[in-house]
């Protein structure tokens, strides 16, 4: 996979990305990637660009953006003061699924979180993605905790 280019989102890619992250089952009931977006995506996006630990990538192949996910850089107390990168919203375009794109993607990802010092790579994934828990444990994670999460 030398062809991907991995670099920071820019403003110009949210119709893209926000396209993406819809085009699934869960996607699609939970975001919205009619233009004009949604001003809370544009400020989500703001917020982003502001954090020095967020990291919002965009994944292109042949000058066309093909895939996106965020990192977060946790510090934390426990583990003697490690960081921990967290990595989600990960989509590839579904005409590019199944062709390795999202192995390189979480190569890249887990390389960037050990440059930047963390201990640990962490994601979650909505326990009806069983195909995803299948490639998330052929990378190496393991389901080693029990997410909850109060919906606010």
């Amino acid at each position: 996979m030398t062809d991907l280019a991995f670099r920071s989102a820019t403003r110009d890619d949210l119709p893209a990305i926000i396209a993406m992250i819809a085009d699934d089952q869960l996607g699609q009931a939970r975001d919205d990637a009619r233009l004009p977006l949604d001003q809370r995506y544009v400020d989500a996006f703001a917020a982003l660009e502001r954090d020095p630990n967020q990291l919002l990538v965009a994944v292109e192949q042949a000058g066309k953006l093909i895939g996106c996910f965020q990192i977060t850089f946790i510090p934390g107390i426990s583990r003697r003061g490690a960081w921990r990168g967290q990595i989600e919203s990960v989509r590839v375009a579904r005409a590019k699924r199944g062709a390795g794109i999202g192995t390189a993607m979480f190569e890249w990802a887990i390389a960037e979180c050990r440059r930047r010092g963390c201990n640990l790579v962490q994601l979650y994934t909505d326990k009806s993605r069983t195909d995803a828990h299948r490639f998330y444990e052929r990378l190496g994670f393991k389901a080693s905790h029990e997410g909850m999460k109060l919906a606010l």
